[in-house]
């Protein structure tokens, strides 16, 4: 059976490092694991995303729609663009930070508001604002452990392991506070 994990948002978010992460864990436990990460857009604060796929044998790193397990959205509306890619009743774990589009800020066009909180009516989301507790724990950019300890609930994979490969990823220095945004996550309800 092949596990489904998207993660989405947009530039510097820390996605690459979630992906990462994620991916050296799911290796470490033994899947077999493809992965693929598009982040052009990121230098100019445009949307990113990746796939991950684990299970015995998987042979491609893209996620055909409809059949996505779960999706990791640092940023509403980039949760609401890849809903789509979910199986029905999927899991969302969301941020709630809003990161507002060039057209949205230059007042063109509205943020969905309506649209991002209807997914709760198809899927099964869970949501923080991961980057206000981020800063409360001393550093916004551990935002993104949050939301890996809140998709560590949904995995069969013991948390040593996840805890072993977060220390690897991380600046020594931010060790502890990656660590801490974990377990917050982890044990988030």
């Amino acid at each position: 059976m092949t596990t489904n994990i998207m993660f989405a948002g947009v530039g510097g978010q820390g996605l690459i490092l979630m992906t990462r992460i994620f991916s050296e864990v799911a290796m470490l436990e033994g899947y077999d694991i493809k992965s693929n990460d598009v982040v052009g857009l990121s230098q100019r604060g445009g949307m990113v995303w990746g796939n991950v796929r684990i299970g015995d044998k998987v042979f491609s790193p893209n996620i055909p729609t409809g059949e996505g397990d779960i999706l990791v959205a640092m940023e509403p509306l980039e949760g609401l663009r890849w809903s789509k890619d979910l199986k029905e009743n999927g899991i969302i774990i969301r941020n709630t930070k809003r990161v507002y589009p060039t057209l949205v800020q230059q007042e063109k066009e509205k943020y969905p508001d309506e649209d991002v909180e209807n997914l709760k009516s198809k899927y099964n989301v869970i949501e923080l604002d991961a980057f206000k507790k981020a800063k409360s724990l001393g550093k916004k950019q551990v935002a993104n452990v949050i939301l890996l300890g809140i998709l560590a609930q949904h995995l069969d994979i013991k948390v040593d392991t996840w805890k072993k490969v977060i220390k690897e990823n991380v600046p020594p220095k931010a060790i502890d506070m990656n660590l801490e945004a974990f377990d917050f996550g982890y044990n988030y309800k």
